[in-house]
């Protein structure tokens, strides 16, 4: 199902609802896959459900008990930001984020690998690409690769990266895990709540402020 439309008052903005969460919406600036802002993206904030809201609360005081943060990348993502993507995908190589997201397969070939697909669970609300940080100090948890980085260096379990860098992923999975979220194989950033509200449904609401068809706090 596909609705343009945001359950009244159900999606909010996650810093709002899950306050000491860190966010830096990728989508929402120049620094993503794609080089540019992202069809949909229009604040740089993160939304997402109520439900994702108590469990990412879950999660981050799990992770203060160990002297952690959580940081988010992305969450709901509106449909046209994946047809976006998927356009983006069959336009000529000009090589500008190649090196840094995806250096050894081509643009087109993101959804065949499983980096990206035409309907995300991002777009249902309940999807949140996340890492750690330190909470002394602020600097980001050392993850072997970055947010977005489509290689099978991503991939959980992962060959050829420092046991350090694994430890961390260990960490973040055993966190999101015991707040209620499921991981994904091909990258170890990406979490979606086992017990999402809207399983079947994928929405194409923008992301503005005030969120449209929700009431601002």
């Amino acid at each position: 199902m596909n609705t343009t439309l945001a359950p009244a008052d159900d999606f909010v903005f996650i810093d709002e609802y899950a306050p000491g969460i860190r966010w830096d919406a990728k989508y929402a600036t120049w620094d993503n896959f794609t080089g540019k802002p992202v069809d949909g993206y229009l604040a740089n904030r993160i939304m997402g459900t109520r439900a994702l809201c108590a469990a990412l609360r879950d999660a981050r005081e799990r992770a203060e008990r160990l002297g952690l943060g959580l940081l988010l990348w992305d969450g709901y993502r509106p449909q046209r930001a994946v047809d976006r993507f998927l356009r983006w995908s069959r336009e000529p190589e000009d090589g500008r984020t190649k090196p840094r997201h995806y250096p050894n397969i081509e643009r087109a070939e993101m959804f065949a690998h499983g980096y990206v697909a035409k309907k995300s669970g991002h777009s249902r609300g309940s999807t949140v690409d996340v890492t750690l940080f330190h909470l002394d100090t602020g600097e980001l948890a050392a993850m072997g690769g970055g947010h977005d980085l489509m290689d099978s260096v991503s991939h959980h379990g992962a060959e050829g990266i420092a046991q350090a860098d694994a430890a961390n992923r260990r960490t973040l999975r055993d966190l999101m895990e015991a707040a209620g979220f499921s991981g994904y194989a091909c990258e170890w950033w990406h979490y979606t709540l086992k017990d999402e509200p809207y399983p079947d449904t994928y929405f194409d609401f923008p992301i503005t402020w005030p969120p449209p068809g929700a009431a601002a706090p």
